[in-house]
């Protein structure tokens, strides 16, 4: 499956957007320089009091359907 890997460090505060309905996606950048439009709702599951921090890796089918965002390390 091709994969992409990605850092992010996004604060609570930036975060809030999405949660006053203002975006509903978040751009990454993967360490080979492609962006990709993640919808927000894959980083419930990692966010904190103080945001979403670490590395990161998204799955992808072969069509190109995201299918997994797990955290590395």
């Amino acid at each position: 499956m091709p994969t992409l890997v990605f850092d992010i460090a996004l604060s609570a505060e930036r975060l809030r957007v999405v949660y006053q309905g203002h975006a509903n996606r978040i751009l990454v950048q993967s360490r080979d320089g492609r962006s990709v439009s993640v919808p927000a709702h894959y980083f419930r599951q990692f966010l904190t009091h103080d945001g979403v921090y670490g590395s990161f890796e998204l799955e992808f089918s072969t069509a190109g359907k995201l299918l997994n965002l797990k955290r590395l390390g």
